[in-house]
């Protein structure tokens, strides 16, 4: 099996990677593990990778050039899947589906994570192992490495499952963006360009709301249901609701 990674900091899954179960499955052949720096195909002297975010805030975003540069020129097996607390949680099912496969290959995000067009156009899904928050998707993917290699015929396994916990905060992360403000065809949305940062703040909780409506609606289940305030805030941006109505109880229900 060949696996991928895409990191700026590969150093550390490769620290992982080179010991126990997943060193020996390397060391007889049986599993094939590759490395890709988007440094690698940058053109400034600094090498630059990530950038500050459109509409305001902390952190650093990676920027879509060299994620899609190293994609299309090592042309690594895909999927391609993005390890990111947005994604849905790895369990033993998804781990024995990517044994299965001849290949695959992970992308790891940094800082705030990867400009949206990323994660729009370039990667086939996302994935994470657990609701919570880590500096960047080496470790996860490492937890993904082990999980499936274990599985790999030829590689000793066992039939642990990934625990599940919820976000602090009981959201998904609203969509990142940052330079260019246009790339290929694809514009950064007018509201994180407006300098009206309550606008932009409305938005992006709007934006929390109906992703983790549509990504992972028990998480909404869990916190009660929506507010009447938080079904005005999605109708303030035109964000419909889901089939499945997840607004509060009433008394009588």
């Amino acid at each position: 099996m060949r696996i991928d990674v895409i990191s700026i900091f590969a150093d550390a899954v490769e620290a992982f990677s080179s010991v126990s179960l997943v060193g020996k499955a390397r060391d007889g052949g049986v599993l094939d593990l590759r490395y890709h720096d988007p440094r690698d195909v940058t053109t400034d002297v600094h090498r630059t990778v990530d950038d500050a975010p459109f509409g305001g805030g902390a952190g650093m975003v990676l920027k879509p050039e060299p994620l899609f540069e190293i994609v299309e020129r090592e042309q690594p097996p895909r999927p391609l899947i993005y390890m990111s607390p947005s994604g849905p949680p790895l369990t033993q099912a998804k781990a024995t589906e990517l044994a299965s496969l001849p290949g695959f290959s992970l992308l790891c995000g940094r800082f705030e994570g990867v400009d949206e067009r990323v994660r729009q156009h370039l990667v086939d899904e996302e994935l994470s192992i657990g609701d919570y928050v880590l500096a960047g998707g080496e470790v996860a993917a490492a937890v993904v490495i082990e999980a499936v290699a274990r599985l790999v015929p030829g590689v000793l396994g066992n039939n642990e499952s990934v625990s599940d916990e919820s976000f602090s905060s009981g959201l998904l992360e609203y969509p990142q963006y940052t330079r260019p403000a246009t790339f290929r065809e694809w514009t950064v949305p007018d509201v994180l360009r407006s300098g009206n940062h309550g606008l932009v703040e409305r938005w992006r909780q709007a934006q929390s709301l109906h992703k983790t409506l549509v990504v992972r609606p028990d998480l909404i289940a869990r916190r009660g249901g929506l507010t009447a305030d938080e079904q005005a805030l999605l109708a303030e941006f035109d964000l419909e609701l889901p089939e499945a109505d997840l607004g509060e109880s009433s008394p009588g229900d």
